[in-house]
């Protein structure tokens, strides 16, 4: 079964779970709003997709965040804001049943990866 972390409530969300629904594809839902992922998860994450991938720039998260923990970002700095700001992964975060990490809504992988 595969996992998909994220926020209940997000569109995005919303979109990547009607997708998996549709497809007949069984999940386990992981709500970063009620468990914090873990940061050898993230770390995990970071190392097959790159933080750049899994930090979200562009939500209401990340511009509330002190500008000077944004300064000469690496992986761990990035992990240690995530595990404090979760709501500032990209959504959603899927692993598939090889390991493998997807994030964001990307249908056609979600196609070529998870339905076969």
């Amino acid at each position: 079964m595969i996992k998909i972390y994220g926020i209940k409530n997000c569109d995005t969300m919303k979109k990547a779970f009607n997708w998996l629904n549709e497809n007949d594809v069984e999940y386990e839902f992981i709500d970063y709003k009620k468990q914090n992922p873990k940061s050898e998860d993230l770390k995990t994450w970071c190392e097959k997709v790159g933080w750049e991938t899994l930090l979200n720039t562009r939500g209401t998260t990340w511009r509330k965040i002190d500008p000077s923990k944004k300064n000469n970002l690496d992986t761990k700095k990035v992990i240690d804001l995530l595990v404090e700001n979760p709501s500032a992964i990209k959504r959603p975060v899927i692993i598939d049943l090889r390991g493998n990490v997807i994030v964001g809504l990307d249908l056609e992988r979600y196609e070529q990866t998870l339905t076969t």
